[in-house]
């Protein structure tokens, strides 16, 4: 089958006297075994893909070199017969986005950001410091491995994604570790349903594992010191001694953690926070109060825009009920539409937006209330 394809793919382009780097798209039909005759010509891009590093970890070559090199008018470095696949590569795209949001960008600055080049290549146009703007398309780097087996470069991928560090935006890090992990994905049972079909599961914010949550109390808390009260860390009165902590995250969530014996070498100042990196993700942690704490602007009603941009449509009236999950109105940002929705069933209490409109971040443009 892949004989027939990449014949194919040589022979449109020599057909169309076609020189230089391009991409020959086939669609299969995936229901069996894949064939030859199951498969179909789709389009044919004149340029690089965003996956050509794949093809570049396989093959050994340097297609942007190889690109260049045509365009200034020199012959491609090898013939068809001299190219050859060595073992496996894949790459996974890591954006600023958040997949428990719809795949909703996240704008700001990268302050954090180190994937390890030891188990991966890492191409990326950013670095720590940089803003991720609304005006162009989010993606952070590509990450690439090339392993002898598929299995081997799956692993390969998610260890990169998991001791690597990326925020305090939210990115989707954390999906694509666990789609890696995926048994369907794993056992090769890949189609364009794969996603839509587990996409709860994949993009369901997780919460950060109680062991590291223990070492994150234990940071915040800090040493006993010396003296005649370091024994007696957690002593209650007319009670069995409780050594724990309540902690909260950035998205609002709180825990209570029982203290390990990792104390930090310090106490940390008042308001202080740590983060967890964990599985992709990361977490943002710190001493929680319940006068602090906030359930999030949903729960309000209060309909925030999530980023710059236009509003492009708005579909409902002051004054008008509303059904939970119900479109109130259409964001165009970062070259994509954001649809707004009712947290829950109500009454259009507050309408701050009109089609046209350009919004700033976090500008209220609807609130509902209940009733």
């Amino acid at each position: 089958t892949r004989q027939a394809l990449c014949a194919a793919a040589v022979r449109a382009a020599k057909a169309a006297d076609y020189q230089g780097a391009g991409t020959i798209e086939f669609i299969a039909d995936g229901s069996g075994a894949l064939s030859a005759d199951k498969i179909w010509f789709m389009e044919m891009n004149t340029r690089l893909q965003v996956e050509h590093p794949v093809t570049e970890e396989i093959t050994g070559v340097d297609l942007v070199e190889w690109q260049l090199r045509v365009a200034a008018g020199e012959p491609l470095p090898k013939t068809q017969d001299e190219l050859s696949i060595n073992g496996w590569a894949m790459e996974v795209r890591l954006y600023a986005e958040d997949p428990s949001k719809g795949f909703l960008p996240s704008i700001g600055r990268l302050e954090d950001f180190w994937y390890s080049e030891a188990t991966a290549r890492i191409d990326t146009g950013v670095e720590e410091g940089a803003e991720i703007s609304p005006f162009y398309d989010p993606m952070i780097a590509k990450l690439i491995v090339h392993r002898d087996s598929r299995a081997e470069a799956i692993v390969g991928l998610r260890e990169t994604l998991a001791e690597g560090v990326c925020g305090p935006l939210i990115t989707n890090a954390g999906f694509l570790w666990r789609l890696l992990g995926d048994d369907a994905f794993c056992a090769g049972q890949v189609d364009t349903g794969l996603i839509g079909r587990n996409l709860e599961a994949l993009t369901a914010r997780p919460e950060p594992s109680r062991a590291e949550l223990a070492r994150a109390a234990s940071r915040l808390m800090g040493t006993p010191g010396e003296g005649p009260w370091a024994s007696h860390l957690g002593l209650r009165l007319n009670a069995a001694p409780r050594r724990e902590m309540r902690l909260a995250d950035q998205f609002g969530r709180h825990w209570t953690v029982d203290l390990i014996d990792e104390p930090a070498e310090d106490f940390w100042p008042a308001g202080a926070q740590t983060t967890i990196d964990e599985g992709g993700e990361r977490f943002i942690l710190h001493p929680w109060r319940a006068a602090g704490s906030h359930e999030g602007v949903a729960s309000t009603g209060a309909i925030l825009a999530p980023m710059p941009g236009r509003v492009i449509a708005v579909e409902v009236a002051a004054g008008q009920s509303v059904s939970k999950g119900q479109k109130l109105l259409t964001l165009e940002a970062m070259k994509m539409e954001h649809s707004l929705v009712a947290p829950f069933d109500g009454v259009v209490a507050e309408l701050n937006a009109e089609a046209g409109a350009q919004v700033q971040v976090e500008a209220l443009l609807a609130r509902i209330e209940e009733g």
